[in-house]
């Protein structure tokens, strides 16, 4: 079985007579464990909580928004190409920093500026 099946199929929902005759949308089957992709994004892609993937490792894309089927298939195969792109992209790792003195200090003005103000708010004793 090879990594990619595009199956034709009718498109779902309202329509004209085009969409009740023509078989113009694209189910497009993304095997990722045969894949010739690196380690690190199918495992990427296998670990994620993506509904599209199955249980099977099956990534599962299914275009139907456009008239044709070349155009459908297109559009199938470019989504398929940005997941691919976000998966392999490495997330820079965190470095932990702390707050700088004078941010520490301008947010503890803001709060007494803050109580001040309520004070303010309160009954006024005589």
């Amino acid at each position: 079985m090879p990594a990619i099946e595009l199956n034709a199929m009718r498109a779902q929902g309202a329509g004209g007579q085009n969409v009740n005759k023509v078989s113009s949308a694209i189910h497009l089957r993304f095997d990722i464990r045969i894949a010739a992709i690196p380690e690190y994004v199918k495992q990427k892609l296998l670990s994620g909580s993506d509904k599209r993937v199955t249980q099977e490792g099956i990534l599962i894309i299914k275009a139907q928004s456009h008239r044709t089927q070349e155009m459908n298939k297109q559009d199938a195969l470019d989504r398929l190409t940005t997941i691919l792109i976000e998966a392999g992209k490495l997330q820079k790792a965190r470095r932990a920093t702390r707050p700088t003195r004078g941010s520490q200090i301008k947010r503890v003005d803001s709060k007494v500026k803050s109580g001040r103000t309520k004070a303010l708010r309160k009954k006024v004793d005589y």
